[in-house]
């Protein structure tokens, strides 16, 4: 297939490598930042388990200019939520109605967006459960890991993506799928604020315990809103806060698959709080106080949290800092 990757990020960048490296003819369209790099060197991917791929330059098409899209037969979304409507109008400008364009983005709004400007074109959520990071200059990893999921629909779309370096699969319920992604998610705030990797946030119980009273808060809202969660990790959305507050010894005991990371990793949202980027912040404690105030379901520790990300605090927080 021809995939042009909309938004050659960290999870584009990645995911687009290994597509190519399956066989694919793949477009990354982004910014000269990244891509310029890749035209100097290549693209490189890594992960947890000791996988890496090399992709020549040669082997990819890499443009800045939206009209990449009109060669397509599918098109990935990777842009930050905040693109996604811009990103949105140049999909309609250039690509035919009969391509299928999938959203591989954090937030709940971003499909929804894109079917507004595409209302003709075979639009379908997605879920990308893993962590990605660069590395070093035109090389990225990652850091966690989990398959990709996207809706369900014709054409055996999923299978089509899914090679064994990357599994896709295809569900009838992705917005459960959704959802059980953003209650894991909220957690990207507070590993930001923690200044910690991920491991060793997970590894500290007050810090765990801060990550269940979210996950239940976020819990409480959906189900007074009558939404189903799918847990994206071995571990049923419901009993994860419990598991979580467990004693460190049983902690590791009995979650060994979610601590399943690098050493070295951290959310993405770590990085953006360092650099003083923007971040997903809105799209994810925000969607959840925003829902809670429809059901009437307080949400005071998201909404702590939101503030501190929008207000630039500076890492490393103590967790009773943040739970204040």
């Amino acid at each position: 297939m021809k995939i042009v990757i909309a938004g050659a990020g960290s999870i584009g960048c990645y995911c687009g490598a290994l597509l190519a490296d399956a066989g694919h003819e793949v477009t990354l369209l982004g910014r000269s930042r990244i891509l310029d790099p890749i035209r100097e060197k290549g693209l490189t991917v890594t992960d947890f388990s000791g996988l890496r791929r090399h992709v020549a330059a040669a082997d990819l098409t890499l443009t800045e200019d939206a009209i990449g899209l009109a060669e397509a037969d599918a098109v990935i979304v990777t842009v930050k939520a905040r693109a996604t409507e811009s990103l949105a109008s140049q999909i309609a400008q250039y690509t035919p109605a009969s391509v299928p364009v999938l959203s591989w983005q954090n937030g709940m709004d971003n499909a929804r967006t894109l079917r507004v400007a595409l209302p003709n074109n075979d639009v379908r959520a997605g879920m990308v459960p893993f962590n990605v990071v660069p590395s070093q200059t035109a090389s990225f990893h990652r850091a966690t890991s989990g398959e990709i999921v996207i809706q369900s629909g014709p054409g055996g779309l999923g299978q089509a993506l899914s090679s064994p370096d990357m599994p896709v699969v295809e569900s009838d319920d992705i917005e459960a799928v959704q959802w059980g992604k953003l209650v894991i998610n909220l957690n990207n705030a507070l590993n930001a604020l923690s200044g910690l990797t991920l491991k060793e946030q997970l590894l500290d119980r007050n810090w765990r315990r801060l990550m269940a009273d979210q996950m239940a808060e976020a819990l409480a809202v959906l189900k007074a809103a009558g939404h189903p969660v799918a847990s994206t990790t071995p571990l049923p959305a419901w009993m994860t806060p419990h598991i979580l507050r467990l004693p460190t010894p049983i902690f590791t005991r009995i979650a060994a698959r979610m601590l399943t990371i690098d050493a070295s990793a951290r959310t993405s949202m770590a990085y953006d709080l360092m650099a003083d980027r923007p971040t997903e912040i809105d799209r994810l404690q925000g969607e959840i106080i925003r829902l809670g105030a429809q059901s009437g379901v307080p949400t005071p520790l998201c909404a702590r949290v939101h503030a501190l990300i929008e207000q630039g605090a500076k890492p490393p927080l103590p967790p009773d800092r943040v739970a204040q």
